[in-house]
């Protein structure tokens, strides 16, 4: 990348600039030997060179258009002159793969966790409720609401209690694939690592019963996770008092939990973007990708996902992949995708949100080439459905829609102890139980929401950090957050409300 006071210039091959600062119409460009022929906001492109009706627009060495007129240099280029044509793209699987430069053990990084009885490592310690059907989530969040600061305040070491309520569990097909994905979500919430217990409430008569759910899932009710049937127990007050009651007696138990010395390995990171901008591909998703590729040369897990998101760079990963069935399941993946959205104004088919295109992305193949970024360098170890549960080390891939907390949900149910997100926009977003780390793709956003962002790697444009020294900066953030230390996003209250199963079937 090369820089100056007005323009980025990503790629020598590249034929198009991005604006650092928002250019003015007939402002002059050195570079160029001209002046620009529109107003370009901040993070948008100009044309570097003339771009005939037809040809190929490059950022990044990498084809995200072509141009639907003959453009002039200083022109500005975005979805009203760029057009989203598709092309071949060979998968090359394996060829960019390279050997990791792994820590050795005893240097490895550490982080303070909760190492649970089976020797997973959580990084919060919440008792979490779900219900197993809509039909019982008031019931649930009635319970949990008993649970006020006050009635928590004797037990220290437990960070709180939660209610994932869900729209779903029944008027749904089954069995069926969004069956399927229901069921793991739930169980992967009521195993995960950052839970020292749970309690499922269903109502009675749902298609997703409580007993087939917990036994389906090798789920072992015991002391620390209790299944409950509203209409066995006698209906909705009976329900919410013993479900109280179950919860008072884990409180105890949970508290008994102490924070510990343990190996950067045992953390799992879900990778997230929301609100990009055109730099988030420049700065927050390639820092991230440089943190992801210290992470996993210390053992630990990075969680790609948002398959419509790699749509058009999907060869960026495929060349990464350590085998040839493991790059296969990815256009597998993508594959599903094109069919699934068949006929719709769907992301995957090169619609992007209204905030994308404010930002300066122009279409999803443009979305995914920043997208890609958080993954880093590393080989691709492994290819999961959504929420199916984790267990490669490494940098791997797990498929699920674009929609943050329908992507974010996947990613924890599968296993992930902490989230990192980035936003160009600013993204509001919190989860639990895996806490949220937000990442601020450019410096005025950082500032003007600086209560919800935790990084800005905006810093990077402004010319104060270079992508390595970020990463390593974001990777030691990641170990703090993982201690203990509260996110932004934690200090605000969120995530009580964005746990969203993935919705993938009819409604009947």
């Amino acid at each position: 990348m090369t820089t100056n006071a007005l323009l980025l210039h990503l790629h020598p091959n590249d034929n198009v600039y991005v604006a650092k600062t928002a250019l003015a119409l007939g402002q002059e460009i050195p570079e160029l030997g001209v002046r620009t022929r529109a107003q370009v906001p901040p993070g948008h492109k100009i044309a570097a060179r003339r771009i005939a009706e037809g040809e190929q627009v490059k950022k990044y060495d990498t084809v995200i258009g072509v141009a639907t007129r003959d453009l002039e240099p200083g022109d500005y280029v975005h979805s009203h002159n760029l057009k989203i044509v598709d092309y071949y793209r060979d998968p090359a699987f394996g060829a960019d793969v390279r050997p990791v430069q792994y820590v050795p053990e005893a240097q490895r990084a550490t982080f303070q966790g909760y190492v649970r009885a089976d020797g997973r490592v959580g990084t919060r310690n919440f008792i979490g409720i779900l219900s197993s059907v809509n039909c019982s989530a008031t019931v649930i969040r009635h319970i949990a609401a008993h649970f006020t600061p006050e009635r928590l305040a004797a037990f220290p070491n437990v960070d709180g209690v939660v209610a994932f309520a869900q729209t779903s569990g029944c008027g749904m097909s089954s069995p069926s694939e969004h069956f399927d994905v229901l069921r793991r979500t739930l169980a992967g919430y009521a195993r995960h690592p950052n839970l020292a217990g749970a309690l499922i409430v269903g109502l009675g008569c749902e298609r997703n019963q409580v007993d087939a759910l917990v036994q389906s899932q090798g789920l072992q009710p015991g002391q620390l996770l209790r299944p409950m049937v509203m209409q066995e127990l006698g209906g909705t007050r009976v329900t919410i008092e013993a479900g109280i009651k179950a919860i008072e007696e884990m409180l105890p138990i949970a508290n008994q939990a102490r924070r510990q010395p343990v190996a950067a390995s045992h953390l799992k990171i879900g990778l997230e973007c929301g609100g990009s901008d055109g730099f988030s591909g420049i700065t927050a998703n390639p820092a991230l990708g440089a943190a992801m590729d210290i992470l996993v040369r210390h053992g630990g897990t990075a969680i790609l996902s948002e398959t419509p998101e790699i749509h058009g760079v999907e060869f960026m990963l495929t060349r990464r992949a350590i085998s040839p069935a493991v790059g296969q399941k990815l256009l597998d993946r993508l594959a599903w995708w094109e069919r699934y959205a068949s006929g719709q104004n769907a992301q995957f088919n090169g619609v992007v949100g209204h905030g994308n295109q404010a930002g300066g992305l122009a279409n999803i193949f443009e979305k995914s080439l920043g997208s890609a970024m958080k993954g880093g360098t590393t080989p691709l170890r492994a290819v999961y459905e959504y929420a199916e549960p984790i267990t490669e080390s490494g940098f791997v891939f797990m498929d699920s829609p674009g929609y943050d907390p329908v992507a974010t949900t996947g990613q924890i149910a599968s296993g992930a102890n902490l989230i990192c997100f980035t936003t160009g926009r600013g993204s509001m977003f919190g989860s639990k139980p895996a806490p949220t780390v937000k990442l601020a793709s450019n410096t005025p956003m950082y500032q003007r929401l600086s209560e919800d962002m935790d990084i800005n790697c905006g810093l990077i444009v402004d010319g104060e950090c270079t992508v390595p020294e970020m990463g390593r900066r974001i990777f030691e953030q990641i170990l703090r957050h993982a201690s203990g230390e509260p996110t932004k996003s934690e200090q605000l209250g969120l995530g009580d409300n964005e746990f969203v199963p993935w919705h993938m079937g009819i409604v009947s």
